[in-house]
């Protein structure tokens, strides 16, 4: 069985199979969307009672009442300081870092004044509160806690409150220092789609956010799915995806192991390499099989491999751009010569990497764009994760004497158009 999927972008059928290797699957377990249904419907009629009851029944935890399952920030804090050194120091140069990218994206209210008066504009406010998820467990996820909850903070939201499961009562001391570092204003511990539904509709111990960020699980993703609407979302996501475009001067081990960087994640994620240079293929196709068993997630990076990913030759770096558009991938790593140069041509990707220092990697610490990216050529129409995600614009009219009477005509000219009279007096009561 190969290694990984070698295709030729020149042959006839390659759209085709192009298509194929893309194709995901995201239709939903009919049982977890019956399961969740019946948790969100039974913590939106019974609140804090059902969310206690889900959290002794999942995670082991008995509590008589939610504030028992709230983290002290004081607890947070002393998480952070007992790190060690060296973790502590990643862990706030990573957060400054996320900090001072995210302030560059802040909007600003404004206006104008029309020769007759009028005043029109935009007014952007941040959102009240927030609600982050973040795995419990064995998962720990740091970097998730940041780049959520900075954003958001950097958008002014007062209130970030946090929910994390703590399987029989085991609590992620990482996770906590990150919510320190980040600024989270409440962290309660508790999970799964109880703790999606306490969100979105709140409970007697919770109140209720206006929007629900951060990763999860199966359980988590059909809860976020069925509560938007109620509240916004961050997106539901599907597999990670890594495409680099190669101009085969890289070394071929940093590549491969770029690809290894996203097939790691799980079976499902997708590594695709772009290159004109068949024997450099060759090159990557000999250094995965040379590093792959030394990998401790090897097994899980052979089935990505094998099933999802692909070595593509492709006629030249313009052909490589184009299907990269076609791709629209979550991360887009453009190792060559003159990346930026060639990023011009990109249209469609999550984020860009330019240059050969440029691993993926380091986006998803500490580069400091966000690591929450479109996937599934969500990229077409999608942006990542930022500090616009936690503010709303209201448009702001003021319309003086003088502008009534131009723009009353107007509307009440459309709206008898449209056969709506009440619109069209409204309109016409303001002419002199």
């Amino acid at each position: 069985m190969s290694l990984i999927n070698r295709l030729d972008a020149n042959d006839a059928d390659f759209g085709q199979q192009l298509k194929t290797l893309l194709a995901f699957d995201a239709s939903q377990d009919e049982q977890i969307e019956q399961s969740v249904a019946k948790i969100l419907g039974d913590v939106r009629q019974r609140g804090d009672e059902a969310v206690l009851e889900y959290t002794q029944r999942f995670d082991h935890v008995k509590a008589n009442h939610i504030h028992e399952l709230e983290i002290p920030l004081a607890d947070c804090v002393a998480a952070l300081n007992a790190l060690p050194a060296e973790q502590r120091k990643a862990l706030e140069n990573a957060a400054d870092r996320v900090r001072a990218y995210h302030e560059k994206q802040k909007t600003a209210s404004w206006t104008y004044t029309e020769a007759d008066g009028t005043l029109l504009g935009q007014k952007v406010t941040p959102m009240d509160r927030v609600g982050l998820y973040v795995p419990g467990g064995k998962a720990a996820y740091p970097s998730s806690v940041l780049m959520n909850a900075l954003p958001a903070k950097v958008a002014g939201v007062p209130e970030v409150v946090m929910v994390t499961p703590t399987p029989g009562g085991s609590r992620n001391a990482i996770v906590l220092a990150a919510a320190a570092v980040a600024g989270v204003d409440r962290v309660i511990a508790i999970g799964g789609a109880q703790a999606v539904g306490a969100l979105a509709y709140g409970t007697q111990s919770i109140a209720g956010v206006d929007k629900i960020v951060g990763p999860g699980n199966a359980y988590v993703a059909s809860a976020k799915r069925r509560v938007f609407g109620t509240v916004g979302i961050d997106m539901v996501a599907g597999p990670s995806e890594i495409l680099v475009i190669c101009d085969g001067t890289t070394p071929a081990d940093w590549i491969a192991m770029d690809l290894f960087s996203q097939a790691e994640h799980d079976e499902l994620a997708q590594a695709i390499l772009l290159c004109p240079d068949a024997a450099y293929l060759d090159e990557v196709y000999a250094s995965i099989g040379r590093q792959l068993p030394n990998m401790p997630r090897a097994d899980i990076i052979r089935t990505s491999l094998a099933n999802r990913g692909a070595l593509i030759k492709v006629r030249d770096l313009e052909q490589a751009c184009e299907i990269a558009n076609e791709i629209a991938p979550e991360h887009l790593e453009i190792s060559t010569e003159n990346a930026a140069a060639w990023a011009e041509k990109i249209r469609h990707a999550g984020a860009i990497f330019m240059g050969r220092y440029s691993s993926e990697s380091l986006g998803d610490y500490c580069a400091g764009p966000n690591h929450v990216l479109p996937t599934s050529r969500t990229a077409r129409f999608s942006s990542p994760l930022g500090v616009y995600d936690f503010q709303k614009r209201s448009s702001l009219i003021e319309v003086s004497r003088e502008g009534a009477q131009t723009l009353g005509k107007i509307a009440a000219t459309l709206a008898f158009g449209e056969g709506l009279q009440a619109h069209a007096e409204s309109a016409r009561y303001r002419l002199d």
